[in-house]
C-alpha cells in the first residue's frame, strides 16, 4: 500500500511478537494489520500442547480486524528466526479471504533482514467464493 508507515507496522508486529505463546516450537510471531480505515491490529502465535489447536499470529490478528468490520490493506509480520517466513498457507487463505491478490505481505528478523511479496504471489490460486 502506497503510503503505508511500515516502520510503526513492524513495531506493532514486534510488540505482538514479544508476546506470542510458543513454548514448544520457539518461534515466536507477531503480525500487524493496517487496516482499510488506518488502525492497525495485531496478533501474535498461541502454541497449545494439543499442536492442532495452535493459532498463528496472522490469523489472530484478522480475527482483531474482523471485530472492527474492517478489510486488510497491508500486513507486516516478524518472526523468531534468521530468515523473514511468509505465512504459512491456512494464513494465506485466511488473508484471502478479506484482501485482493494485491495485498502487500511484508516479513522481518528481529535483526531487520525484510521480504515482500504480494497476496497473489504468495497465493495465486486461492480458493474463493468463485468456486462455488
Amino acid at each position: 500500500m502506497s503510503g503505508t508507515d511500515w516502520k510503526k507496522l513492524f513495531d506493532a508486529a514486534e510488540a505482538a511478537r514479544q508476546r506470542a505463546h510458543a513454548p514448544y516450537s520457539k518461534f515466536h510471531v507477531g503480525a500487524a494489520i493496517l487496516c482499510d480505515d488506518g488502525s492497525t491490529v495485531s496478533g501474535c502465535n498461541v502454541e497449545n500442547a494439543s499442536y492442532g489447536l495452535t493459532v498463528c499470529a496472522e490469523r489472530n490478528a484478522v480475527g482483531a480486524m474482523v471485530l472492527g468490520a474492517r478489510r486488510p490493506a497491508a500486513v507486516a509480520i516478524v518472526v523468531d528466526s534468521r530468515e523473514p517466513t511468509p505465512p504459512c498457507g491456512m494464513c494465506r487463505q485466511v488473508l484471502a479471504e478479506f484482501g485482493d491478490s494485491s495485498l502487500e505481505v511484508r516479513s522481518r528478523t528481529p535483526a531487520g533482514k525484510e521480504a515482500r511479496w504480494t497476496l497473489g504471489e504468495l497465493l495465486p490460486h486461492a480458493f474463493t467464493q468463485k468456486f462455488f
